[in-house]
């Protein structure tokens, strides 16, 4: 009796030691620990703080929760810290990086600790890089007595967008003066930033001669050296026009009497902007024709617009002498840093928009090509689109190739009845500097193609523009045509394009024919934007933004997440040969589920190729382009708003109906600099419209989230809403100085979210 009384007790020693040592509850708790992290200024990377920042970092602990510690510095700067005030309130701390210079490898640690238990430590690791600089754009060619901005951005971010600014003209690496005519915006104070710089075209500097411009931290202001490795500069070249040489050209749009148009030709100037020769073919309402561009300075010409006191190295009008009311013949146009011209038709004889490029002096049609090509139009029934491949042989001959055709709604059609239609035909020089596409199947059909701009490098293809030539007996078509990257493979030798080969992110920007539960709306347009992820294995994710005849639809997901097996996906054709099915658009976020439409992409490359909707009255058409690099930063990945500031050339691109008022821009996007709360980001510029005469001044503000899309609004001319994606980036790189990985923006597309704009229309911008 007495023995099992004792063992009683025991057990009951036992449960009770064992009850107290989890917390009376079974639940071990966790051992003491504090974590340090910095919790302003918002989204601060550890890894590239700049001289002289304030930080301020937070102590979390656990058992106790809010305990009071100690902090501690290694390294240089200095810190101030304190313990809780109340029970529920962690410790913070204040951290001020040295002013050093160079910063490289100043890389201070800062330490908190439980007061109770000094051994239970969070250490933070801190590293301060020096502030480096990025000038924008790099290689501007610049008219005499023509003004060009320039604009800065300090990395890190976070930084002061403070800058010192110089312009020399160099020869051979060395300086040899200062330019004549150079000024920098004094700063935030009188609502400019001090990362704008002005340049006017007054020096003598020729043959080896470059006219270097650069910015430096005023904080930082050896962040840049040596000569200044790390950081960009801008080198000018000074040319007496910047429309020069041969150029290919494309435009689309409608005469006054809203009857669709198209136009392809090219045009040669001299170093003075004056048009020497040139050949256009035209598609109108009466049909097809070619006509000769009548030379000479009085004739056809390229003139700046000197108003534009501003930028005026980027904006002028380019006349074009046809015979007698043939039109357009003038345009308003605006030029990017590579001397492409976006346009738009300014003779009041109709409104459309195009471009113009360099032609390329590469050597196409070697060998066997493989091109893609995306053309639309209309004929008698509406608007037709076409997308397919075609292969060449080089003696003449397409061996093969397919089409597929939405001829207003149909996928079956009279020009291809059963899609995807087989492809064959030739292709001769017609001798004035295009060339004659003669397909024999799926049924005969005629085009004429220009040399636009390119080579055979995948990063930048060697690219046509097309225009249809049949006089009336199929649609009145144009587009253009783009080489086939040749290196994506299956495994063997041959190039090949399954579903593994789409494995990236790419932005599509489609445009249609306005449509109200499922039917056409004339006078109105339908366009998007979407910002697509595909996995390799066959599945599609993203966001995209819609106008459909004033319906709007912004930022959606795709799938959602109760769609489950998703209907978002991609498949390669059988044939492996850049054929594919996708599923885009619907609306996944609808009361009532709206299916994604099934779109047909022709390849040119990897997430780069022409979409066309496969039946649908809107006959969306349009391409998908890979995004270009992200900045990885300690594995978080994503852009941040001050990679955008910059020049861009901005233009409508193909419109879906004579209801759209087209635009030509000169934007300007500027960073201020960084304040207490969200950071503004200022857009300004000159704009012209169809049929506003004259420009418009243009401001507003915008904003990027870090997949690359964000709002974009204007308060100048007009209030309007926008939503640009960004499309090309380019740098993405780190310095030893500053790791952080930075991306140039290059181009980025955008839409009119106004629901009173039921014409809206994609724009293309472009550095």
């Amino acid at each position: 009796m007495i023995k099992n009384l004792l063992f009683a007790v025991a057990v009951l020693s036992l449960a009770v030691a064992s009850g107290c040592a989890a917390g009376g509850n079974g639940i071990v708790p966790p051992p003491p620990s504090v974590t340090v992290s910095i919790t302003s200024p918002a989204n601060t990377n550890p890894g590239a703080i700049y001289p002289t920042q304030t930080v301020t970092l937070t102590a979390v602990t656990t058992s106790p929760a809010f305990a009071p510690v100690t902090w501690t510095l290694s390294g240089p700067g200095t810190i101030t810290g304190t313990t809780p005030p109340t029970a529920s309130t962690s410790a913070t701390a204040t951290y001020m990086a040295p002013a050093c210079s160079p910063c490289s490898g100043t890389q201070p640690t800062i330490t908190a600790a439980f007061v109770s238990n000094p051994k239970i430590t969070g250490p933070i690791p801190l590293t301060v890089v020096d502030i480096t600089a990025e000038v924008t754009p790099l290689a501007p060619n610049v008219g005499m007595g023509l003004t060009q901005q320039f604009t800065a951005v300090a990395i890190p971010d976070a930084a002061p967008q403070e800058f010192s600014w110089t312009c020399s003209l160099v020869v051979k690496g060395v300086v040899t003066g200062s330019c004549a005519n150079f000024s920098a915006a004094p700063g935030p104070a009188n609502g400019t930033s001090a990362g704008l710089a002005f340049y006017t075209a007054n020096d003598t500097c020729t043959g080896s001669c470059v006219i270097q411009v650069m910015a430096a931290s005023t904080i930082d202001p050896n962040g840049c050296s040596p000569n200044p490795t790390y950081c960009t500069s801008a080198a000018v070249s000074l040319v007496t026009s910047r429309v020069s040489g041969t150029y290919a050209f494309q435009f689309s749009g409608y005469d006054s009497n809203h009857n669709p148009t198209a136009v392809a030709g090219t045009f040669t100037a001299s170093s003075n902007g004056t048009i020497t020769s040139g050949v256009e073919e035209e598609l109108t309402s009466s049909g097809w024709a070619q006509y000769s561009i009548t030379g000479g300075p009085s004739s056809s010409y390229y003139t700046p617009t000197k108003s534009d006191t501003i930028n005026s190295n980027n904006a002028g009008t380019l006349t074009l002498a046809l015979p007698a009311k043939v039109y357009p013949n003038q345009y308003q146009v605006v030029l990017d840093s590579n001397g492409d011209l976006e346009m738009i038709e300014s003779d009041g004889n109709g409104s459309g928009s195009g471009i113009a490029k360099l032609s390329s002096n590469a050597n196409f049609f070697s060998g066997p090509q493989t091109y893609a090509f995306g053309f639309t139009g209309m004929d008698s029934g509406g608007r037709v689109g076409y997308a397919g491949l075609l292969t060449t042989d080089g003696n003449g001959n397409i061996i093969s190739g397919l089409m597929d055709v939405n001829d207003h709604g149909q996928s079956s059609n009279s020009i291809c009845s059963s899609p995807p239609c087989a492809v064959t035909g030739t292709y001769t020089s017609n001798g004035n500097g295009s060339w004659q596409l003669a397909l024999t199947s799926p049924v005969t059909m005629n085009f004429d193609f220009y040399i636009a701009s390119g080579s055979s490098s995948k990063s930048n293809p060697l690219t046509f523009y097309a225009i249809s030539t049949d006089p009336t007996a199929n649609p009145a078509v144009s587009g253009m045509m783009v080489l086939q990257d040749s290196s994506p493979t299956c495994g063997g030798s041959q190039t090949c394009y399954d579903n593994a080969t789409l494995k990236g992110t790419s932005i599509s920007a489609l445009t249609g024919t306005g449509t109200t539960n499922g039917a056409l709306v004339p006078g109105t347009t339908n366009v998007s934007i979407t910002l697509g992820s595909t996995d390799g294995s066959g599945d599609f994710s993203g966001t995209f933004d819609q106008n459909n005849d004033g319906t709007i639809l912004t930022g959606i997901q795709f799938p959602s997440t109760s769609q489950s097996p998703s209907p978002y996906t991609y498949a390669a054709y059988t044939s492996n040969n850049g054929r594919y099915t996708f599923y885009m658009l619907g609306n996944p976020s609808a009361k009532t589920v709206v299916a994604p439409l099934e779109f047909i992409l022709y390849a040119s490359g990897v997430n780069r190729g022409f979409l066309l909707d496969q039946s649908s009255p809107s006959v969306m058409t349009g391409a998908m382009n890979p995004q270009g690099k992200i900045p990885c930063v300690l594995g978080i990945c994503g852009l941040s708003t001050s990679e955008l500031p910059g020049t861009y050339a901005a233009a409508t691109t193909n419109s879906g109906s004579s209801t759209v008022n087209p635009l030509a821009a000169n934007l300007l996007l500027d960073e201020e600099t960084p304040q207490t709360g969200p950071v503004t980001f200022n857009i300004s510029g000159t704009q012209y419209q169809f049929p506003t005469p004259g420009s418009q001044s243009v401001a507003g503000t915008y904003s990027l989230n870090a997949a690359g899309n964000g709002p974009f609004a204007l308060t100048e001319p007009a209030t309007q809403s926008y939503v640009i994606y960004v499309l090309g980036t380019s740098g993405c790189n780190g310095s030893a100085k500053n790791p952080t990985p930075v991306c140039s923006v290059q181009s980025f597309f955008m839409i009119d979210e106004d629901t009173a704009n039921t014409a809206p229309s994609i724009i293309f911008a472009q550095q």
